[in-house]
């Protein structure tokens, strides 16, 4: 499948809430699971990280979030429940500003529900690292950036800087 065009920060579409994905449509899905996988992974070897894209950020408005850090994993209409009162603060990068990272405060723990490719109903609890990426793609199905949850006018860097903002 061909790698697909990341819209960038400005686009329209990236502050519009996405569609659900209804069960007729999920057995079309596995075109755009490809194109999602397709697009991370040149993204990585481009940039050296990605470990998630959101179907919103290659132009599709349909609640589908694909995840590949040891092995893929899809998410079909996520909804976050339980989230933890305690948050952590992390410096946020995103592949549609890939230049800037946003300081943002995220939940520590949230539980995912969502679908998976045969639209059976899952559920699982994430922490830390994890949490925060699907805090972060589950933000992009609502049309929210975040750039929108920046901390404070201060809460922005070049990605040059990672290393002087981790120290």
């Amino acid at each position: 499948m061909p790698v697909r065009e990341i819209l960038l920060l400005g686009n329209p579409l990236l502050y519009q809430r996405c569609a659900d994905v209804t069960k007729e449509e999920a057995p079309l899905l596995r075109d755009t699971v490809c194109d999602l996988h397709d697009t991370l992974m040149a993204f990585r070897e481009k940039h050296g990280v990605g470990r998630a894209i959101a179907a919103p950020q290659i132009g599709l408005m349909k609640r589908v979030v694909y995840m590949h850090i040891d092995t893929p994993k899809v998410f079909i209409n996520p909804h976050l429940t339980d989230l933890s009162e305690s948050m952590i603060e992390i410096w946020d990068d995103c592949m549609s500003f890939p230049e800037i990272l946003v300081r943002v405060f995220r939940h520590k723990s949230v539980t995912v529900e969502y679908r998976d490719m045969e639209w059976r109903v899952q559920s699982l609890r994430l922490e830390d690292d994890l949490s925060e990426l699907l805090q972060h793609e589950c933000d992009h199905l609502d049309g929210i950036l975040a750039v929108s949850r920046a901390i404070d006018g201060r809460s922005f860097a070049h990605v040059s800087q990672r290393a002087l903002l981790e120290s």
